[in-house]
């Protein structure tokens, strides 16, 4: 089983000739940074990669570098007998119709969010939403891709819809790491003046114009589009106020 201290520590002192690729079973990288410790490139790619192992928690390590002993482990258990099977499959049923549906798009963003994949992620959670609108979760970690990947508007847009529908971290939304861009940006003091969201209720709006049947489907139709990621608040205010002229 590959540790990730040990190749850090190959590729702090021995990146430069690739030992760490080679512990960590990646040959043909091994042999790509051999190669390059002439000119003094593969030094430095081992000291980057070295500091990538250290950064990454122990499951994200596992996942990448020791495949083999999960698949161990699942052949293992596989294998054994399964006790008590019935009163489990029983119990399986009885809860079956209070579980929350699947939603395998989610499992998958996180999975990529932490092998740090944020496009990926996006990806993911974009089709997650379609699954479920309004998961808080999907809402913020897409909000955290999009401050990583320095998209501020849909990463604005997804905080906001994460704090409408019922986050309210706010200590989170100061402090965690991956919205440190969205932080430093013009907007964000009167973001957080609005209660962390994009538009606030405004209680003494004018009532809604009268609006015939053919506009309301069009108007829904931009906010189905707004609730699956396609449109921001401010895209679809734009297009709403159009149609509303």
């Amino acid at each position: 089983m590959k540790n990730k201290i040990v190749a850090a520590a190959f590729g702090f002192f021995l990146g430069a000739f690739g030992i760490h690729r080679f512990y960590l079973g990646q040959v043909g990288l091994g042999i790509l940074y051999l190669l390059l410790s002439v000119t003094g490139i593969s030094a430095i790619l081992g000291v980057v990669d070295a500091i990538l192992f250290l950064s990454m928690d122990n499951q994200s390590f596992d996942r990448k570098y020791n495949k083999h002993i999960r698949q161990e482990e699942e052949i293992r258990y596989n294998r054994e007998p399964r006790r008590q099977e019935a009163p489990r499959k029983a119990r399986t049923e009885r809860t079956k119709q209070a579980a929350p549906r699947n939603n395998p798009h989610k499992t998958s963003g996180m999975a990529r969010y932490k092998d740090y994949d944020f496009e990926g992620a996006i990806k993911d959670f974009t089709k997650a939403l379609t699954i479920n609108p309004r998961d808080v979760a999907v809402h913020f970690n897409i909000a955290c891709s999009y401050s990583i990947t320095e998209n501020k508007d849909k990463a604005f847009y997804h905080l906001s819809k994460a704090v409408e529908n019922g986050f309210d971290n706010v200590d989170k939304i100061r402090e965690h790491d991956a919205l440190a861009f969205l932080r430093i940006q013009e907007e964000f003091d009167q973001f957080a003046k609005n209660g962390y969201r994009l538009n606030p209720v405004n209680k003494t709006t004018n009532p809604a114009p009268e609006i015939s049947g053919d506009l309301l489907e069009q108007i829904k139709r931009l906010g189905e589009m707004r609730e699956k990621g396609f449109l921001t608040e401010n895209e679809f205010l734009d297009q709403k106020r159009k149609l509303l002229r």
